[in-house]
């Protein structure tokens, strides 16, 4: 069989190719529309137009798409979303990303998959976290566990903040509830990081 023209970067800098991206466009559509465990390879290759023998060469089976394109979203989350300026900037495009695709993730978070999607929304805190607490320290005297500690709070806080909605089945605003998760990194995430540098 012959491989279809590359079209884009995936997962890792690997290339993805037009067929690829059709199997995984079709597979968010339809996790948008049905539980994890109502979707088939068949509903599937009919949705995207391409026969069993393709999906089957591209992936050994829905798991295997399912952790692919669960990993795909974060890279492009990441690299799309996270260039980083305030807090605010950052998680409110990841926000919009989470209220975009609110049921394939709250069915992805109600699947068997739970628990690597679960990895993947901390990567993501993990990142903004990161991207912050370097942007903001820079220059300051802290001591790397005192440093350590205070990213795994934030992260913890929002990875929190985001599984709890998709177990509240979104039920609250949370673009109003992540604001104020930014005023803190603003107000006394700032103010903790002079106390630990004064302490330094």
């Amino acid at each position: 069989m012959t491989k279809t023209l590359i079209i884009e970067s995936g997962l890792g800098g690997a290339p993805m190719n037009r067929t690829q991206k059709a199997i995984i466009d079709a597979f968010w559509q339809l996790l948008e529309e049905k539980p994890y465990n109502k979707i088939t390879v068949q509903s599937i290759v009919e949705r995207c137009q391409v026969n069993r023998n393709t999906f089957y060469y591209h992936f050994q089976d829905i798991p295997s798409l399912t952790e692919h394109s669960i990993k795909d979203w974060t890279e492009r989350v990441i690299k799309n979303n996270c260039e980083f300026g305030a807090p605010i900037q950052c998680i409110t495009l990841v926000v919009q990303e989470f209220i975009r695709r609110k049921s394939a993730f709250i069915h992805l978070y109600r699947s068997s998959h739970k628990e690597g999607f679960i990895r993947c929304m901390n990567e993501i805190s993990q990142y903004i976290v990161q991207s912050y607490v370097d942007k903001t320290t820079e220059g300051m005297s802290i001591a790397a566990e005192d440093k350590a500690a205070f990213i795994r709070y934030y992260k913890c806080t929002i990875a929190g903040v985001a599984l709890d909605w998709l177990d509240s089945g979104a039920s609250y605003d949370l673009s109003a509830f992540c604001k104020k998760i930014c005023n803190s990194f603003e107000g006394s995430g700032k103010r903790a990081f002079l106390k630990l540098m004064q302490g330094a």
